[in-house]
């Protein structure tokens, strides 16, 4: 089972600290990664929504990197997920049995307005207080949900078979 851990921010130096601070309790076994993200969401002068990852996205493996950038697609509609075409609806399903939601993805969305950033984490263990106080100097509203071990193989499947 992996968790899946979008914590909010007002501003990008918010979330440049705690990327460097969850790669910190990586490396001190109090996390372990599936992948990480920090995103950063602006609005051009057209009135697009535009999401940016400024920090490299980091996953464990080739396989749950797809999966941990199919998650990241979904929740921040990310234009590049198009290339998956048909595939979406079945991953959609998939991602609605296990949590991510529309209900899930909509609290992202009002967590996310323009002008904000996040640390998007996938994590297969959190030792839960230790990442708690390490990651409280820096705010932020956290949203937290699973993602069950059969559903990140269905999605691998999905993904293999699409790709």
């Amino acid at each position: 089972m992996s968790d899946l851990i979008v914590i909010g921010y007002e501003n990008s130096e918010s979330v440049h600290q705690a990327y460097e601070e969850v790669q910190r309790l990586r490396r001190d076994f109090v996390v372990d990664l599936r992948g990480l993200a920090g995103v950063d969401v602006d609005v051009d002068a057209d009135g697009k929504t535009h999401i940016h990852t400024p920090q490299r996205i980091i996953a464990r493996t080739a396989a749950t990197g797809a999966i941990f950038g199919l998650v990241l697609g979904l929740l921040f509609l990310v234009p590049g997920m198009a290339l998956l075409g048909g595939a979406i609806g079945a991953l959609m399903g998939t991602f609605t049995k296990s949590g991510i939601d529309t209900e899930f993805r909509d609290r992202v969305e009002h967590l996310l307005e323009p002008g904000h950033s996040a640390v998007v984490i996938m994590a297969s263990k959190v030792t839960e207080d230790k990442c708690a106080t390490a990651m409280q100097p820096f705010g932020g509203t956290v949203l937290k949900t699973s993602l069950s071990d059969s559903d990140e193989k269905e999605l691998a499947q999905e993904l293999a078979g699409r790709g």
